[in-house]
């Protein structure tokens, strides 16, 4: 008995010593390593199809976030979906104020902040420590430097629940945009009427709600979006969804949910149902 007790102290020492060496050994790799309130966070560079450095941000096992790493496309966008999105918000071509639910890495308030001055954006993220993340390594500290959108009134940046931050705005907003969502599953009441009905009520007329709804467009993998267009379609006029992979709609990816009663902000040739 004395032998297995000394043999268990060991390998608890052992243990202990290794967990504790572990954000060395991934920074030796290029490896940040985070603990945030939905798990372990990584960030590490690598590049896209072009050879074009970008950074990740993963979330326990998750990528939520990539932006790309050179001076000059720090504030670009790196994701099909947040292009998308960003093209909607610019062609409604006149001031408006967004709400962007989810910060992550902020790409695309980032994005706002350097090249659509006309907007004013709140960014709402539940978690403090990943906007300290996207401040430190995701270039959100610099953007705010030169774009001075942060001292001007056109970005804010606010730490809360997104959910109850709407449920408690007084003014309307232009645009919503829900980018919140954990692994597969989206937070809050994405998929509900209930959801719906609040996303509405705090939109101000001929105003757009987008979202991002990672899951296949066929298929048995394509349940939440037939939840999604369902909710929406009993509140708003129009909606569709622009696929990501469009020729391959069994293929999970972030496909965006454009829901409003305005006419011509949905997209040519977007799906009208999953």
């Amino acid at each position: 008995m004395p032998e297995l007790i000394i043999a268990l102290v060991i390998l608890t020492v052992v243990c202990t010593a290794a967990l504790a060496l572990m954000p060395w050994a991934l920074r030796k790799r290029g490896v940040e390593l985070r603990r945030t309130r939905f798990g372990l966070t990584l960030v590490f560079d690598t590049e896209d199809l072009d050879h074009t450095p970008v950074r990740l941000l993963n979330v326990n096992g998750t990528y939520q976030s990539a932006c790309y790493v050179p001076e000059g496309l720090r504030f670009e966008l790196a994701c099909e979906y947040h292009r998308e999105m960003a093209r909607l918000i610019e062609d409604l071509g006149r001031p408006v104020r967004v709400l962007v639910m989810g910060g992550g890495g902020y790409s695309l308030p980032k994005y706002l902040a350097a090249h659509v001055p006309q907007a004013r954006v709140d960014v709402v993220e539940v978690d403090p420590a990943i906007t300290q993340i996207a401040r430190e390594l995701f270039f959100l500290d610099e953007c705010l430097e030169k774009t001075g959108a942060e001292k001007n009134g056109r970005l804010r940046l606010v730490n809360d629940d997104a959910w109850g931050f709407v449920r408690a705005a007084e003014e309307p907003y232009d645009v919503i945009v829900n980018d919140a969502f954990s692994g597969n599953r989206p937070l809050g009441p994405l998929t509900s009427e209930e959801g719906a009905r609040m996303v509405r009520e705090h939109l101000a007329a001929g105003g757009v709600y987008l979202a991002n709804v990672r899951c296949a467009c066929e298929g048995r993998r394509a349940r939440v979006l037939d939840g999604v267009v369902a909710a929406f379609g009993h509140e708003f006029a129009h909606v569709g969804i622009v696929p990501e992979w469009p020729d391959e709609p069994r293929k999970p990816g972030n496909n965006v949910l454009v829901a409003t009663d305005a006419a011509g902000v949905v997209p040519a040739g977007a799906r009208v149902g999953a």
